[in-house]
């Protein structure tokens, strides 16, 4: 008699405690989610981090324009002698870039959250040079046994010409043309903003680049 009074008496402990933890566990699940909610991580794009990525592209070759040629190149040996010449067919290129290890932090201007105005440094020849592949002697005249000099001061004369007739042909404006193109959704990737290329009004005429 004294066990079936105990258990009358428990049982409703029992009971209340049954309930007290499945609706504990029950409202574990909002009651974490509302004293600790759960947040998307937050991404920051850094002007620093910006910069430094389009710095390690380096050159940007965004052109190449290739030239066919043929160059007389006649020296004079003496008054008393014919002039020595060397006809040359002559193949060419020259790589129209831009060098973005030149970006400075004025040059990148962050509108808002959703664009990036990107002042870029001038378009520039990379490189130029004869491709001796598709280059040959086509004719020697007089050349006093003098005849590597000549083809090789032929060579050094047409290869000026290549960079002169790159510039003639509009390199300059066809990598700007290029960069719009290729450069700005490469950058919208990057930074997930809108971008706009703009040249430097103040930048100065590119240098004479290096033979390579």
């Amino acid at each position: 008699m004294r066990l079936l009074f105990v258990l009358r008496k428990l049982i409703p402990w029992l009971l209340l405690f049954v309930v007290v933890f499945f609706g504990w566990r029950a409202c574990q699940g909002p009651i974490k989610d509302l004293l600790f909610p759960k947040q998307e991580p937050v991404v920051e794009v850094t002007h620093n981090t910006i910069l430094a990525s389009i710095e390690e592209m380096g050159k940007l070759e965004l052109v190449r324009f290739n030239f066919k040629d043929v160059v007389e190149y006649k020296k004079e040996v003496s008054r008393f002698l014919p002039d020595s010449k060397v006809a040359l067919i002559v193949g060419g290129e020259a790589v129209g870039c831009i060098d973005l290890q030149k970006l400075q932090p004025s040059d990148l201007q962050f509108i808002g959250d959703s664009v990036l105005h990107v002042s870029l440094p001038a378009p520039e020849i990379c490189y130029y040079r004869i491709d001796h592949t598709q280059s040959r002697v086509f004719s020697k005249e007089n050349t006093y046994f003098q005849d590597a000099d000549l083809v090789d001061e032929g060579y050094k004369y047409a290869e000026t010409n290549v960079r002169e007739a790159a510039l003639n042909s509009g390199i300059l404006k066809q990598t700007s043309i290029n960069a719009e193109k290729i450069l700005k959704p490469m950058l919208e990737n990057m930074t997930g903003r809108r971008v706009y290329l703009m040249p430097r009004e103040t930048m100065a005429a590119p240098p004479v680049p290096q033979k390579r």
